[in-house]
């Protein structure tokens, strides 16, 4: 495992994406879902007391808000995660892949699909403009060839195509406004916005179940990550236990996403005393060697890769140009379900 303290968790740089993602629908509610650690000496989900000045949770709302999908979260809610089920926008798979696509370093405990499963399933760019090449006229030569319609041959129902496999990109974004405010982001039938990633910030890739939600984050803002202690390099816990607790969540959280039993670790060639042999990598690209572990130690090689992003996320706060780039209270860790 990479040490939390590396150079390669370090952020030299950040990338601004403006994105647009269309839509046709109009404004509804966001199906949002909301998720507590069992691992909270208070699990309920519920506050005693409303906070009325707690709007941190709700740091990733413009991103539904933007494209048609307003997100309602009670303020007597507490929740560590807060996910999205619909209404489903074929966009939101587009944006995925691109943070995907455009991340400095990832980890993928997947296999990649095939270019042309994930084109099918991200669909046209932009289906807005009538095509010529579907367009059907119904031909009036077979009308009068019957004096009657003949009556359909009896066959069966065909069963629907098995759901596809997809996964789930985590990673840790910032939102900007287009032009400076939220307003101008909001357009008519699209969403534009700026998105912001870290190159000292790996993205994790992971197989998903077919109820995995279409969006997701943690309800930490990269503010208040940037005030959590880190260990200290000899691999003790934290003084407050704050980052193992971040860390804790988070997992508890992926666990109840991740289809298990299509997790494949990432490998490198290691050479040691004993010859050359395979080892987990911390740090690898998509199209990195992967093998199929155990379940223990599939958990075990996933909980450090989100161990390596909390630690990512929080050693961003010496970053000069994320600093100026970022707003911290519009910024965390997202989940994003993609092909």
């Amino acid at each position: 495992m990479v040490p939390i303290h590396s150079n390669r968790l370090e952020t030299t740089g950040v990338k601004v994406l403006l994105v647009t993602l269309k839509y046709k629908h109009t404004m509804s509610d966001a199906a949002l879902g909301f998720f507590r650690s069992s691992m909270h000496s208070d699990t309920s989900l519920f506050a005693a007391v409303k906070d009325y000045l707690a709007v941190e949770k709700g740091w990733f709302s413009p991103y539904l808000f933007a494209s048609g999908r307003r997100p309602v979260i009670p303020r007597s809610m507490k929740p560590d995660v807060i996910f999205c089920h619909g209404p489903f926008l074929s966009g939101d798979y587009r944006v995925g892949q691109t943070l995907l696509t455009e991340s400095a370093s990832v980890m993928a405990f997947c296999e990649t699909p095939p270019p042309e499963v994930i084109e099918n399933a991200l669909g046209p760019a932009d289906s807005s403009h009538l095509s010529l090449k579907n367009l059907s006229i119904p031909s009036i030569s077979k009308v009068f060839d019957r004096s009657r319609t003949p009556s359909p041959e009896p066959t069966l129902t065909p069963l629907p195509p098995p759901p596809t496999p997809r996964r789930m990109v985590i990673l840790v974004v910032g939102l900007k406004p287009h032009r400076k405010l939220w307003s101008l982001s909001a357009r008519p039938s699209e969403s534009v916005i700026n998105y912001i990633l870290l190159n000292g910030c790996p993205a994790i890739v992971i197989p998903v179940t077919v109820g995995a939600p279409l969006v997701a984050w943690d309800a930490l803002t990269l503010e208040q990550l940037w005030e959590i202690e880190l260990p200290s390099s000899d691999g003790r816990r934290s003084a407050s236990g704050k980052f193992e607790g971040v860390v804790d969540v988070i997992f508890e959280y992926v666990d109840l996403c991740v289809d298990w039993d299509r997790v494949k670790v990432p490998v490198t060639e290691s050479h040691g005393a004993e010859g050359d042999c395979l080892s987990p990598s911390s740090l690898s690209l998509e199209e990195a060697p992967k093998v199929t572990l155990d379940a223990a130690e599939s958990k075990k090689f996933l909980k450090d890769a989100i161990t390596l992003l909390v630690a990512a996320a929080i050693r961003s706060k010496t970053s000069k140009d994320a600093r100026n780039e970022l707003d911290a209270d519009r910024s965390g860790i997202a989940m994003w379900r993609t092909p």
